[in-house]
């Protein structure tokens, strides 16, 4: 890792070392300034936590069209004047990935998003937690059959995809094929920020806009009484009913999107677990401490790094002036590490007072709709894991001795997770019993 006084240096775009371990780079850009522009891709890197909140608030002053691609590949026409609002409009769908939910700006956004609401209702939310534990036993049983295994394609994967197709309310006939599908696809975070050269898919959701265009197609046709239909039968605030893609691509968007994060936090959460007996020894004595850590295991370490912002018109933020045109990174890893906001950021600390104060899930009008399910699915998964266990240890002939750790992240610029983890059990013998 570069030290701090050659952190100009340091392509984050492209440096692998910072996909290990990024936070002293984060730390580096804050001390200086927490808002900086990089010398290698003109993007301007916004590392505190204040100016992180005023921009994610501040939907006028900056769009989200590039908010998954920042600088990759760029705006297709040059960005000048002192007011880019129209050329953004009128080029918006010639950048990647313009059809979904999080490059959509209001009043696009706030109608789309309205439809991703009646999906996810408090009703509908604590309906899909009641079936989440039994899906949960069912993959636990399983996974803990040989005293260990590798967590994030043994447990963490299947659970969350289980869970998002129960949400949706995919044909149950149907759930296996599709998981079978979307295994052999891509790898995982491969093209959403890739540290490497290649090339970005204008949309990677293809295979699930066709799945779930014909179950929306069939609703409309002949309503049953199912969350599909639900979907299916949604309007825009205004009454006006969407065209068959524009649902689609929102239950597309929520399967995708929620189900990759939601695993990286799993990942990171049983790494901890893993790595800390102490955190492990309170986390079986009370059970009712296990929302706290996923709090504090979000903080720490933010499943998504940080989206992107191109700013409308001139602006201040952090006392740097930023012209029209300007592509900023909000970096949520690096905001929830700001010790103005935090104290002792880097420690770990489930008792922290403020510690729902991250920006794991974002801010504003894009703030994560699906936040809730991901608290939920974490929850979860710890307690039935703790439940039915004694102790969970980390795989030595895996990730080496305790003073020689080796793991593997996900490699790209967005995502934050481990690629593998492999851990080790001692069965709670009478839990298995019950």
């Amino acid at each position: 890792m570069p030290t701090v006084k050659d952190y100009e240096a340091v392509d984050f775009f492209r440096d692998e070392e910072l996909v290990t371990d990024p936070y002293p780079y984060f730390d580096a850009l804050r001390a200086r300034c927490p808002v900086q522009r990089e010398n290698h891709h003109d993007v301007v890197m916004v590392t505190g936590y204040e100016e992180a909140v005023q921009i994610y608030n501040d939907t006028d002053t900056y769009s989200s069209c590039v908010s998954v691609t920042g600088p990759f590949p760029g705006f297709p026409v040059p960005l000048e004047g002192d007011d880019v609002s129209d050329l953004i409009e009128a080029h918006r769908d010639e950048l990647p990935m313009s059809d979904q939910l999080p490059t959509m700006d209001p009043p696009t956004h706030t109608d789309h998003r309205a439809l991703l609401m009646r999906l996810i209702t408090p009703k509908r939310l604590k309906e899909n937690e009641a079936s989440m534990g039994r899906l949960a036993d069912g993959l636990v049983d399983a996974f803990l059959t040989e005293g260990d295994g590798e967590f994030i394609d043994g447990f963490a994967g299947p659970f969350t995809l289980l869970v998002i197709t129960d949400l949706l309310g995919i044909p149950e006939e149907d759930r296996a094929e599709i998981a079978e599908a979307l295994r052999h696809g891509p790898p995982s975070g491969a093209g959403i920020g890739s540290t490497g050269e290649g090339s970005l898919a204008h949309t990677p959701l293809e295979y699930l806009y066709g799945r779930v265009t014909r179950y929306i197609e069939d609703r409309r046709r002949s309503p049953r009484e199912d969350v599909l239909t639900g979907l299916a039968t949604a309007t825009f605030p205004d009454g006006r009913v969407p065209e068959v893609a524009d649902t689609v691509r929102v239950a597309a968007n929520l399967f995708a999107a929620g189900q990759e994060t939601t695993v990286r936090l799993l990942g990171s959460a049983l790494k901890v677990i893993a790595e800390r007996p102490d955190v492990q020894r309170r986390l079986r004595a009370e059970p009712e401490r296990i929302p706290a850590f996923v709090e504090e295991v979000l903080r720490i370490e933010s499943p998504v790094k940080g989206d992107f912002r191109l700013s409308r018109v001139p602006s201040t933020v952090g006392g740097a002036d930023l012209p029209a045109g300007t592509t900023l990174m909000v970096l949520n890893s690096a905001a929830n590490r700001d010790p103005r906001q935090f104290d002792d950021p880097g420690d770990f600390d489930m008792d922290r007072a403020n510690v729902r104060r991250h920006l794991a899930f974002g801010r504003g009008a894009h703030t994560c709709p699906g936040a809730p399910l991901a608290r939920a699915e974490a929850r979860v998964a710890i307690e039935r894991l703790l439940d039915r266990t004694t102790d969970i240890r980390l795989a030595e002939d895996k990730h080496g001795p305790e003073d020689a750790r080796r793991f593997r992240y996900v490699p790209t610029f967005i995502l934050r997770g481990l690629t593998r983890l492999h851990l080790e059990f001692t069965l709670d013998k009478e839990a298995a019993g019950r």
